[in-house]
């Protein structure tokens, strides 16, 4: 029987536990209603957000520090318009005082923006990350993270993706599949990946 393949981390023989909840803060990504009701609906975006409200409210109780990230495009862009309703933050992920909203132009969320000082004022190296899309500024930001010395969980059913077209136009890649992808070769060297708040909810709490 053939063995399974191994990640990077699994060769390395790096810690492969998920970001302990007193030693990080929460980074949710662009959770916000373009990915609703807006240009660009992802699958299974309903139980993602829920997956996303359970982990922020798991944070809010263990006093996790909360980053709520905005995409803001151009003024009467096709998507993301910051002055049309799409943008607004979904109403179940708002944040309340005390959490940081940063807005961002670009995948990644450190690009242009002042989170790397933010967390770093925290005295925190890990971060925990979920919110949308999976294989777009979740993933651009789990990547530019590593870049920067943080050590990264994503929580995998709180993000979320879409369908996308082969390169050469020839078909589609569903969705789930993208999401699956994205995950996977995130796992491969850069982040922990576990699949929802319960794997987090006994782990450093700090309580």
């Amino acid at each position: 029987m053939t063995a399974l393949p191994k990640t990077l981390l699994q060769i390395a023989g790096a810690p492969l536990t998920p970001s302990p909840l007193d030693r990080s803060v929460l980074i949710l990504i662009d959770h916000q209603l373009e990915y609703v009701t807006g240009a660009i609906p992802l699958a299974g975006i309903e139980a993602a957000i829920a997956e996303a409200a359970r982990l922020l409210d798991l944070a809010r109780k263990h006093h996790v520090p909360v980053f709520h990230i905005v995409h803001h495009g151009r003024p009467g862009a096709a998507a993301f318009d910051p002055q049309g309703p799409y943008a607004a933050i979904m109403p179940e992920l708002l944040p309340i005082d005390g959490e940081e909203v940063v807005i961002k132009s670009l995948p990644s969320s450190f690009a242009g923006t002042n989170l790397h000082r933010l967390v770093q004022e925290t005295g925190r190296k890990e971060l925990i990350i979920a919110g949308f899309a999976t294989h777009m500024c979740v993933s651009t930001t789990t990547r530019a993270a590593l870049d920067l010395g943080y050590r990264s969980t994503v929580v995998a059913n709180a993000t979320a993706s879409r369908d996308l077209p082969l390169f050469d136009g020839s078909g589609v890649i569903p969705a789930e599949t993208v999401r699956q992808t994205a995950l996977a070769e995130l796992a491969d060297r850069f982040a922990i990946i576990v699949p929802d708040t319960a794997a987090l909810s006994s782990n450093g709490t700090g309580a």
